[in-house]
């Protein structure tokens, strides 16, 4: 009996112990389940984590300002470029007036640039009629020698300058008479422009002066006198003489009388200057003379030249000159220049905005400037042009533009013909009359500076020009 309790006790013991393996097993075997699912996972997240440290790293090749700012790490500070200020003040070296039938012009001229302040004073208070109009030019100094100026021409009494601060110039308009004024700037050398317009009495408007030597520019082109022309100028031009222009039919001159023909550049102002060494100023003074003696013989028409020597002529007093003189067109004759050396052909241009890249290029070159200053004019410019004939003076330019054309390619085949374009251009602002400026042939291209030296083709510059003046009278009938 009591074996037999043994032995159920060992069968007992056996079977728990055997349960108890397998529950172990079990556990065993879950544990390593859950090791190896926490293996892969880690693993998975290293993988994960070594992408997302190669995708950052990669992200801060591209972008270290970005990291640098989630390291809180502060911005360098930048500098903002302040306007140079000059080392010295402003000089002002010079005022004058010019009296023309429609408007008076005052320029001052400084030796670089200065911020001004523009003021009106009523002749009382509240009235709308002025008594005087300053500016206070700051930074400036007055040069000896600068002084007063009488006008007394209808519109204004006259123009005054002192210094009137340690670091200011004040320069006064007495006021006569007038409607309205513009004031605007010239660059290189910095000038201040003032245009006065308003009504004279017929009295003082008869009495208006003229220019002292237009007589003298018209006489001198009459005897084909060549002033001041470097000597191979001057050779050029007298070969040129004995070429005899095309007869024409009589054209009777009409409402056009008198034409102000003006050589681009001069003096100390060289122009284009070719690889030879060609300068512009000659060349277009050579043809201007050529022209304006034919504009006298052929048509009887009166021309005068703003220069007949090898002068310097600011570009405000160019169309000063002409409104002064009465002329009924002006022709501003010049030879153009590009950095692409292959550019060639001719083209003209009258006053308006400039309607591409290269046109305000061109009048950056012709107004001595830069394209910043360009920019400025235009901003002011619909202003400035209230008296500008803008479609005779397109007409003008179609008709040139075409004959001149005309007249070169058939001697130069293959002449390119650039069109008429507009652009802002210095020489041609106030200009009461249709007014033109010539770009004939490029000084820059190789072939044309050698054509520009040979008489023939300065002749059959001069002869196209006249042609399309010929051509614009005509029709105007």
């Amino acid at each position: 009996m009591g074996r037999q309790i043994l032995w159920i006790m060992l069968i007992i013991f056996s079977l728990t112990s055997m349960q108890s393996l397998a529950e172990e097993g079990e556990s065993a075997n879950v544990k390593k389940t859950k090791t190896v699912s926490k293996s892969v996972k880690s693993s998975k997240e290293s993988i994960k984590t070594k992408k997302t440290k190669k995708t950052k790293k990669s992200k801060k090749t591209k972008t270290p300002g970005k990291t640098r700012l989630k390291k809180s790490v502060k911005p360098a500070v930048v500098a903002i470029p302040q306007p140079k200020i000059p080392d010295k003040p402003a000089l002002v070296t010079e005022v004058k007036y010019w009296s023309t039938p429609d408007y008076t012009r005052i320029a001052v001229t400084l030796d670089h640039e200065a911020p001004f302040e523009k003021h009106e004073i009523a002749r009382s208070p509240g009235a709308s009629v002025l008594s005087r109009i300053y500016f206070d030019i700051n930074g400036a100094r007055l040069a000896p020698g600068v002084k007063d100026i009488p006008i007394g021409d209808g519109l204004l009494k006259s123009a005054r300058a002192g210094q009137y601060k340690a670091d200011t110039v004040r320069i006064v308009l007495d006021v006569e008479n007038i409607k309205d004024y513009k004031i605007f700037t010239f660059s290189d050398p910095f000038r201040i422009l003032v245009d006065v317009k308003g009504e004279r009495a017929a009295g003082i408007s008869n009495l208006l002066p003229t220019i002292q030597s237009s007589p003298l520019l018209t006489e001198s082109v009459a005897r084909g006198e060549q002033g001041s022309l470097p000597k191979e100028q001057l050779a050029l031009h007298k070969e040129t003489q004995p070429v005899k222009s095309i007869t024409r039919t009589a054209v009777k001159p009409g409402k056009i009388r008198r034409i102000v023909v003006d050589p681009g550049h001069g003096g100390k102002d060289p122009g284009a200057v070719g690889l030879s060494g060609l300068q512009e100023k000659d060349i277009v003074l050579s043809v201007s003379l050529l022209l304006a003696k034919k504009l006298k013989e052929e048509l009887g028409i009166d021309a005068v030249m703003t220069r007949s020597t090898d002068v310097f002529i600011e570009l405000q007093e160019r169309t000063a000159i002409a409104n002064q003189v009465g002329a009924d067109l002006f022709v501003s004759i010049h030879v153009n220049a590009a950095l692409n050396r292959s550019a060639s052909g001719i083209e003209t241009y009258y006053l308006n905005l400039a309607k591409t890249e290269k046109a305000a290029q061109l009048a950056a070159r012709e107004n001595g400037t830069s394209l910043e200053k360009v920019s400025l004019l235009q901003a002011v410019l619909f202003d400035l042009m209230a008296n500008y004939k803008l479609n005779d003076s397109a007409h003008l330019a179609e008709e040139v533009q075409k004959s001149l054309h005309r007249k070169l390619e058939s001697r130069n085949p293959g002449v390119k013909n650039l069109g008429v374009k507009q652009g802002p251009f210095y020489v041609l602002v106030g200009a009461t009359m249709p007014s033109i400026l010539v770009e004939a042939a490029f000084i820059s291209n190789e072939k044309e500076e050698a054509r520009l030296k040979e008489p023939d083709f300065q002749e059959q510059v001069a002869e196209g020009i006249l042609d399309g003046i010929i051509s614009y009278i005509s029709s105007l009938k």
